[in-house]
């Protein structure tokens, strides 16, 4: 039972909280700056979140919220560290305070519990840590979801590709090889129209030699009836 009432604290201390940042964040946000900014140094008290590689803004979703904060509550210190500390705060959200009194007066409490400002801080640090290693689960769970789903289909495009290469490559070698055959058909119907002429022509030649012969045998045999009776 105090598990879970631990995970409906955490919830509602983190999800009401991130939901009205998220609003202010957009009332408040200003305009995209035409130069680009220096980039951000990491330290241990400001670190750097990762940001979407397609440039489009991401939206906290409640699913990944849940995972994230089921991590934190799994890895809750013993005593009284930043959760307790920060539920401290969001119980002092409506008061009519400011937020260095709302850190400062939540810290009084904590300070009876045995806490301190480095014990704090140090907790704090724990629960980054904490989610860093559920990013690094995701971060691994979506290479192998990329591999399964992307890469994959990625080596079918690049087989594809090869595919179309090859077949390209046999259709020009085959466009050439049927250019080169239409030439020879065209060389070939050539040589077979100067042929015919002197196939013809010989015939010709031969028609009228022979005729030309045999019109002077006959010619003389005609001759020689007459002739030599």
């Amino acid at each position: 039972m105090a598990s879970q009432n631990l995970w409906k604290n955490i919830k509602s201390v983190f999800v009401v909280e991130d939901e009205t940042l998220v609003k202010n964040a957009q009332k408040e946000a200003p305009k995209k700056a035409t130069t680009p900014s220096k980039p951000t140094i990491p330290s241990k008290n400001n670190p750097v979140i990762a940001e979407s590689t397609s440039g489009k803004p991401g939206k906290v979703t409640s699913k990944f919220v849940d995972v994230l904060l089921g991590a934190m509550e799994k890895a809750n210190m013993e005593g009284f560290d930043y959760l307790e500390y920060k539920q401290s705060l969001s119980s002092l959200a409506k008061m009519p305070m400011d937020e260095k009194t709302k850190y400062q007066s939540a810290f009084a409490m904590a300070q009876t519990m045995g806490a301190s400002p480095q014990k704090l801080m140090d907790s704090a640090t724990h629960y980054i840590n904490v989610l860093k290693q559920e990013e690094h689960k995701f971060e691994k769970a979506l290479a192998n979801q990329v591999d399964g789903q992307i890469g994959a289909k990625k080596e079918q495009i690049q087989q594809l590709d090869s595919v179309i290469k090859e077949k390209a490559e046999q259709i020009k070698q085959l466009t050439e090889e049927i250019t080169q055959h239409q030439q020879n058909i065209d060389k070939l119907n050539k040589e077979i129209s100067t042929s015919s002429a002197k196939v013809e022509t010989t015939k010709n030649n031969f028609i009228a030699s022979y005729n030309k012969l045999v019109a002077q045998i006959h010619a003389d045999i005609g001759n020689m009836k007459e002739y030599l009776k």
